[in-house]
């Protein structure tokens, strides 16, 4: 019997997928559990129209992420903190100080876990932060931090 899971089975498949399965198995565990239903003809266009619009989404989701990636391209700020000798600063710069003032600055809301600083950053001066925007797409911004 074709079915189509609806949640992913551990020795059968994923979400979404159409397995054969055996008539009792399908009927006695999978649909009780509503694991999976019956791959009739309606049911199947019914899942390729949630796969086509899931895909759809997608595609909207990069290319709004391309855009803003070009928009933050090559972009600057800058970060004012108390320091003490020699340049260094009291604590540390954090992601989250990183957004905040890129909403300040530019008004495009980011993600502190999107935003990879590398090592933490404890000195005055320019250090380059990659901003991953989404899986594939990432650009890169100046942080220039300067005491008070």
């Amino acid at each position: 019997m074709k079915v189509i899971l609806l949640k992913n089975v551990k020795s059968l498949g994923k979400k979404g997928d159409v397995v054969n399965t055996s008539d009792g198995y399908a009927r006695n565990y999978l649909f009780p559990r509503k694991l999976a239903e019956q791959a009739t003809d309606t049911n199947v266009h019914v899942l390729n129209n949630k796969k086509e619009a899931e895909r759809r989404q997608k595609l909207a989701e990069m290319e709004a992420a391309q855009k803003l990636a070009a928009s933050l391209k090559g972009k600057e700020i800058n970060l004012q903190v108390k320091t003490g000798d020699n340049g260094k600063l009291f604590g540390s710069i954090t992601n989250k100080d990183i957004a905040d003032q890129i909403e300040k600055s530019f008004n495009i809301k980011v993600d502190k876990k999107k935003l990879d600083v590398g090592t933490a950053i404890k000195q005055v001066g320019i250090y380059d932060v990659e901003l991953k925007l989404y899986s594939e797409v990432s650009t890169k911004i100046k942080v220039v931090i300067s005491g008070k």
